[in-house]
């Protein structure tokens, strides 16, 4: 499975930089950032996903095991 992000220390780095510069983003900004980042990727054909059932057990198995982890740390 292609992970989207290929670098993902470098996005970090980008938005540590851009906090840092510019500040967070006001909701509107977000979305309207979004909404470009959105249309790009169906420009780009990355986006919808050609199976997106792709992955699931891994996600499965994640939910799985961190469900696990929350019933044994917090007791009720």
């Amino acid at each position: 499975m292609d992970k989207m992000i290929k670098h993902p220390e470098v996005l970090k780095e980008l938005e540590d930089d851009f906090i840092r510069d510019e500040g967070k983003l006001s909701f509107d900004s977000a979305i309207k950032l979004f909404t470009y980042m959105w249309n790009e990727a169906l420009n780009l054909g990355v986006f919808p996903p050609k199976d997106p059932w792709e992955g699931i057990e891994v996600d499965i198995r994640i939910a799985k095991t961190l469900n696990a982890c929350l019933k044994k740390s917090f007791p009720r």
